[in-house]
């Protein structure tokens, strides 16, 4: 691995560099366990395969050299036939035995060497003293006085010598195992040792090289996003992290930027709803004093000077009247549109039982003038502002009630239903209708669908209902899919049950 321009890692070079350590370890490891393993296993195997058993086929051959020497001595002295017999038999019988040990003692050359000196000794003890010696007794039918005795013990003592040969073989193999175990326990628990050393030198590696400086720069990133847009980043660690925080602190500091932009726009502001503030003073004062004067003094022209005037005139001064009085409407309403969320800015559980009753109350006169009936359910409890709840469903009811059918009294049905943490109301009635092209346009303050003759009013209503519903967080539009007149859909937030209901008197002034 080759290190960047830096003179640092990255975290994935790290990585890289602590898998293939990982994997240099564990493939020496197994190469060293299973080298030990394998050693233990062929000196298990050699005692138990082949010196164990060459010891037993041993044995057997001193049996098979025992019999022939019986069956000799008993026909010399008997001359029966029959007493022979163990002789031939032993002599197989020596035979299979040496066949076997040479088959055991294959990769033992000095054990196999024991081996020819017993058959050759055992070759000559039978050429040169047992069958002679019963040729003679056979041909002559008299014991003999010589003996093959001499011969025979030279052969047994080298059967016994191999014997020898072989428990010291396997003595000495069986504390091999117990070197090669040993060895092979030693390898194991050095190689444990040795991986849960590198194991904790790689955590150690990775958490001071990795870990870290990870941390630092989370540390530093939860401060800056805790509000300490001043606190600098030192980046440190691999390249990567390196590269992330200098991201970070760049971005740190566009956002500073954009923070001393957003306080300067927001100072600004402020001295705009200042301006703004005194503007609304003036409207509400001075504005309004001239209108009412003007008003005023040309009702009282009026009064006074009706049977001088002609009916142009008295047209001439109803049309004065008529445009004072319109602009003071005017101006009210661009204050009660201007306030909305700042002067009325509450926060607080309203029942909109209780701002329905008010609502009706200040509605009376018009109702019973119509002969209007309104439905509406038992209504929820929502957070908001009291007095912009009852501007909302003023403006509702209002214009219901306004914008009624001639040929029929008006009728409103109220709907409410909880759609999971939001309520929606619907407030539909059987007047005129809205048709579905002007569904955007009635919201647009001061945009009218009807000509003054016809229906008065300044036709920012709707806009006024638009902006309190979404100063509460809700929307509204018209609902298109109702054809018995005009419904209006709106939503606000539901009550979270850590906000206690209160009445409408708790919560704000009568409008």
């Amino acid at each position: 691995m080759t290190l960047n321009p830096a003179g640092r890692w990255t975290t994935q070079r790290w990585f890289a560099f602590v898998l293939v350590g990982m994997a240099v370890l564990i493939v020496g490891g197994t190469a060293l366990g299973a080298r030990a393993l394998a050693h233990t296993t062929a000196v298990s195997n050699r005692l138990s395969d082949h010196i164990s058993p060459a010891r037993t086929t041993v044995v057997q051959l001193d049996v098979a050299l025992l019999d022939q020497a019986t069956g000799v001595r008993g026909y010399l002295l008997s001359g029966q036939d029959a007493l022979l017999e163990p002789y031939p038999r032993g002599v197989a019988a020596e035979r299979a035995a040496a066949g076997r040990l040479r088959e055991l003692l294959a990769g033992e050359p000095a054990l196999l060497a024991e081996l020819t000196e017993v058959e050759t000794l055992a070759a000559r003890w039978r050429a040169d003293g047992a069958d002679p010696l019963v040729e003679n007794r056979r041909r002559t039918g008299t014991t003999p006085e010589a003996s093959a005795d001499t011969a025979f013990e030279t052969v047994r003592r080298q059967v016994a010598a191999l014997d020898e040969r072989l428990i010291a073989e396997r003595e000495a193999g069986r504390a091999a195992l117990d070197r090669s175990r040993r060895v092979r326990n030693t390898v194991f628990v050095g190689l444990a040792v040795l991986l849960l050393a590198a194991i904790a030198s790689i955590a150690v590696l990775l958490r001071v090289v990795v870990l870290r400086p990870l941390g630092q720069l989370g540390d530093a990133v939860r401060r800056v996003a805790a509000g300490d847009f001043e606190h600098r980043f030192s980046p440190r660690g691999p390249a990567d992290l390196v590269d992330l925080g200098r991201d970070v602190e760049a971005m740190r500091g566009r956002l500073v930027d954009a923070l001393v932009e957003s306080r300067q726009a927001h100072e600004e502001l402020r001295r705009s709803n200042a301006d703004l503030e005194q503007f609304a003073y003036v409207a509400s004062h001075d504005l309004q004093e001239p209108l009412r004067k003007v008003a005023s003094f040309c009702q009282m022209l009026q009064r006074r000077y009706a049977d001088a005037l002609d009916e142009r005139a008295q047209q001439y001064i109803g049309f004065a009247v008529d445009g004072a009085t319109r602009m003071q409407r005017l101006i009210n309403d661009l204050l009660a549109f201007s306030r909305i969320g700042r002067v009325y800015d509450g926060n607080r559980p309203v029942d909109l039982n209780d701002v329905l009753d008010q609502v009706e109350q200040i509605l009376a006169a018009r109702v019973d003038e119509t002969g209007a009936r309104i439905v509406r359910p038992p209504l929820p409890t929502v957070p908001g502002d009291a007095t912009l709840l009852t501007m909302l469903w003023q403006n509702l009811l209002s214009n219901a009630l306004k914008f009624h059918h001639p040929d029929r009294p008006p009728q409103v049905e109220i709907t409410a239903t909880d759609t999971g943490g939001i309520w929606t109301f619907t407030v539909r009635d059987n007047g005129i209708g809205i048709d579905p092209q002007f569904a955007d346009k009635i919201f647009v303050i001061f945009q009218r669908l009807h000509s003054r003759e016809e229906y008065s009013g300044t036709g920012i209503g709707l806009a006024i209902c638009k902006r309190v519903v979404e100063y509460h967080g809700g929307t509204i539009e018209l609902d298109r899919t109702y054809t018995g007149g005009a419904g209006l859909t709106f939503t606000l937030p539901a009550l979270t049950p850590a906000e206690p209901p209160a009445s409408l008197a708790e919560s704000a002034p009568a409008a």
